[in-house]
């Protein structure tokens, strides 16, 4: 399980924040009972002084904040796999299917979710627990958009499926 940028200062004012932070705790569980490894993604943002490393809106929300032997990986791009060890660290745990939630859906759950394929991961994208903030389009339209979006992105040897917390199964 692939937790992105779940950070203080992006759920902060997110979409249904407290609906999907109930949802990750629930998934964080469910993943740690099956033993399935969760990886906690953190933007260090070089211009945002809100998610600027060591600030309190740059550290993970504390509703899920990671348990001992939790990777976390640091990132400077929208990209997870973008000069961090994240690819080396799932391949270590044997991960082959990621399941993919976070902040900001739109950015960095996107770009990570496509860039997953070309790193040689299968993709399950959990629908009600990523979320964003409104922007040109509202929050709810820019979730449904990749919510659809995503799961038709092409790939010869992966793919990205969408899956509910409720329904998934480690």
């Amino acid at each position: 399980m692939v937790v992105i940028d779940m950070q203080a200062a992006l759920v902060e004012g997110a979409y249904l924040a407290d609906d999907m932070l109930a949802r990750h705790v629930a998934l964080i569980a469910k993943a740690r009972a099956a033993q399935v490894p969760v990886v906690y993604v953190q933007h260090d943002h070089a211009t945002w002084a809100e998610l600027k490393r060591g600030t309190p809106g740059w550290k993970i929300h504390p509703d899920i904040a990671p348990a001992s032997g939790d990777a976390i990986v640091e990132k400077t791009a929208s990209d997870a796999f973008y000069e961090t060890p994240l690819r080396s660290i799932l391949a270590e745990k044997g991960v082959g299917t990621l399941a993919v939630t976070g902040m900001q859906t739109e950015c960095c759950v996107d770009t990570t979710a496509r860039s997953a394929l070309s790193q040689g991961f299968d993709v399950m994208l959990v629908g009600d627990c990523h979320s964003t903030s409104d922007s040109d389009m509202s929050a709810a339209q820019i979730i449904a958009h990749h919510n659809a979006l995503l799961p038709n992105v092409v790939h010869p040897t992966h793919r990205i499926r969408l899956s509910s917390s409720d329904t998934i199964r480690f």
